[in-house]
């Protein structure tokens, strides 16, 4: 697998679950062990199932991107949904809207080095994580 780039639609599970495998397989192509591809499976897992929960159809996006130096995974997650009313409490654990233990997005938080989150009642949520794997991948 040669490619920079891979582009999910997210309908339902069986998309969430497309996005999740194919991910594991991109970043073991770039040579992650297999904690790190674990990471990276989680993270698609868990945006992927609140587009399907929340917002019934969005996109998730999986990036490598060369930097000066470096190299680092970033994955967005975007959907046309009804947006998040209270980011800081949606990024509080065990909060939940849904009657889940509320760890997913603080859990993604945890498990990237970089984390950034907009949303908006008109225009949905969007949310955007990096990983820098260039110490942990081969290139």
């Amino acid at each position: 697998m040669n490619r920079t780039e891979l582009r999910f639609n997210i309908t339902s599970e069986f998309d969430v679950n497309s996005a999740v495998i194919s991910t594991g397989k991109f970043v073991t192509a770039l040579g992650c062990n297999e904690s790190l591809v674990h990471v990276f499976m989680t993270t698609v897992s868990e945006l992927a199932h609140n587009i399907v929960k929340y917002a019934g159809i969005g996109h998730i996006y999986v990036r490598k991107i060369h930097r000066t130096g470096s190299i680092d995974i970033e994955i967005v997650a975007e959907d046309k949904g009804p947006g998040i009313n209270d980011i800081d409490s949606a990024m509080a654990d065990h909060f939940s809207t849904s009657g889940t233990l509320g760890l997913g997005l603080p859990g993604v938080k945890r498990l990237m080095d970089e984390f950034h989150i907009e949303s908006n009642p008109d225009s949905g949520t969007r949310i955007t994580v990096k990983k820098w794997i260039s110490e942990r991948c081969e290139s």
